[in-house]
């Protein structure tokens, strides 16, 4: 490899310092490392597994994505852009959880762009196997730690993404995603 993934290694790291991951007390980098990691069981793109790396820094972590395409280039900042919620600080991020997840789902859902999929999917299955090992501690309680309580609203939402996902089903990571949701929302019944 070039410098590029390591330099977005040391970036992410130093960026996400401090940050904690919600409902657990772990180091938030260790979420852009596994997401990496996933990506780069179905890629060698240096630059899409840069991109996993950086995928949050413009969320969470006060980057700009101005500065991303200076430090990394273009596609790395588009890469990082397809994950990238408005997040509309004027408001309570539970009043736009909806409407964020709505906005992002459709970027995945039009893309042709497979760098985008497996991005999304290393992203989606880091949160769904921490989600699943607080799942088994808590039961659907799990969910009070999250803008969205409502575990109906959750299952909507990683079911768009198991479906837009569809094209990567012949991965280990897919497959590792549909059998987590599938467990983690065995009980939760739709109105």
């Amino acid at each position: 490899m070039t410098g590029l993934f390591e330099r977005a290694l040391c970036f992410a790291a130093e960026r996400h310092a401090g940050q904690k991951r919600k409902a657990c007390d772990g180091p938030y980098f260790l979420h852009p490392m596994e997401v990496a990691t996933i990506v780069g069981t179905m890629t060698d793109d240096e630059e899409t597994l840069a991109a996993a790396l950086l995928h949050d820094t413009v969320e969470d972590a006060g980057v700009t994505l101005e500065e991303i395409r200076a430090l990394f280039g273009k596609r790395v900042s588009l890469l990082v852009m397809t994950e990238t919620e408005d997040k509309r600080p004027d408001l309570p991020e539970v009043m736009t959880w909806r409407i964020r997840k709505e906005e992002t789902l459709g970027i995945l859902q039009s893309t042709k762009d497979l760098s985008v999929k497996m991005m999304w999917l290393g992203d989606k299955l880091s949160n769904v196997r921490s989600f699943y090992r607080l799942y088994l501690r808590e039961g659907l309680d799990m969910w009070k730690h999250f803008n969205q309580t409502d575990p109906r609203e959750q299952k909507w939402y990683y079911d768009s993404i198991r479906d837009a996902l569809y094209e990567l089903k012949d991965t280990d990571a897919y497959r590792e995603f549909t059998r987590l949701t599938s467990l983690l929302f065995e009980n939760v019944k739709e109105e």
